[in-house]
């Protein structure tokens, strides 16, 4: 398993036919995830994991391979780039969007078959906090000018706890922008935290993050390896105060929906799909639902979703199985036998 992607190849049928050779005709659909910041997948395994485990046991999904694929932002880990300076910084929010962008148009049928080496027949990304910026503005990009992707065919966009518009205005947004504002504290944040960490040795800073911060293993794992890392920290503080500079007013109000909407006049399901805490300390809660009043009124190929439960921004660390249920049933919807015949 790589240290800057997961994959989960699917297990279903939908690749082989009763003589257990290639299906010629199975639908191949990559499900590509964006993980928040700090940008590293590790976080997502146990719920890309249940993910993939719900569709290989979903008969109404037997006539599609769907392949599960997560990717790092990048920076987050030390051997994906040079080492961080004064002239050459850490990765902006802009910089993220054409990695994933290039990264999920590179990415081809892996599945043994006539279509293997070919691109995927849909692409689903799935954004979770900065992600789901990340992903919308991918679509953004890519409906407006196909020739960035041309062989690229986006069916849909599931977004979880997306931080989509006016973040510095959130609890912990309103933070991060006074640090960032001020003088010489927001420049040398990350020194401050790098001098501190130092003084832990690894073995305990585990033991801190997994038992006094409750973190199960896989979390204080990728936690720990964080930030014991030369530049992850960095790159999680710069990241950050660039989300409170540009993810500011909702940009996509004349260009994204209408976009999407003459895309998939002909479906009747949604093409993206948002899910918001009820209690979302990176989202304002006014500015959210601002936003779901003017996406329902608007487009009625936009689902939009309160959590009625007390599911955390951070589901990533021990809440994957309910966010996994309800992701697996927005697939079933959008790819299921009985939810296209409905």
């Amino acid at each position: 398993m790589s240290a800057d992607h997961l994959s989960y190849p699917s297990r279903s049928s939908g690749t082989s036919n009763s003589n257990g050779n290639g299906n010629n005709d199975a639908q191949h659909v990559l499900i590509f995830f964006i993980p928040g910041n700090p940008g590293l997948i590790g976080y997502y395994a146990p719920f890309l994991s249940l993910l993939r485990d719900l569709l290989d046991a979903n008969v109404s999904l037997n006539a599609i391979s769907f392949h599960i694929h997560g990717q790092n932002l990048a920076g987050f880990i030390d051997q994906d780039h040079e080492p961080f300076t004064s002239q050459r910084k850490p990765y902006d929010l802009e910089y993220q969007i054409q990695h994933i962008l290039k990264a999920v148009r590179s990415l081809r049928i892996e599945a043994a078959g006539a279509k293997q080496g070919q691109p995927y027949d849909h692409v689903l990304l799935i954004g979770h906090s900065v992600g789901a910026y990340v992903a919308l503005e991918t679509c953004h990009r890519i409906l407006r000018d196909p020739a960035l992707a041309p062989e690229l065919k986006l069916a849909s966009g599931i977004l979880l706890f997306p931080t989509i518009e006016r973040i510095a205005e959130s609890q912990s947004g309103w933070k991060l922008n006074m640090l960032r504002q001020t003088p010489l504290l927001g420049d040398n944040a990350y020194r401050i935290a790098q001098g501190f960490l130092r003084l832990w040795p690894y073995d305990a800073l585990y033991w801190f993050v997994s038992k006094t911060l409750g973190f199960p293993s896989h979390a204080a794992d990728v936690t720990t390896r964080w930030l014991k890392s030369r530049d992850g920290v960095w790159q999680s503080l710069y990241l950050g105060m660039d989300e409170m500079r540009v993810i500011g007013e909702d940009k996509w109000d004349t260009e994204l929906w209408e976009i999407a909407q003459d895309a998939a006049a002909e479906s009747r399901t949604p093409r993206f799909y948002f899910f918001f805490g009820r209690r979302d300390h990176w989202v304002a809660d006014h500015y959210r639902d601002e936003f779901i009043r003017k996406r329902s009124a608007q487009n009625e190929k936009t689902r939009l979703v309160v959590d009625e439960g007390k599911l955390p921004h951070a589901f990533c660390i021990d809440h994957s199985e309910p966010v996994a249920e309800k992701v697996h049933t927005w697939i079933t919807e959008m790819f299921g036998t009985s939810g296209k015949d409905s």
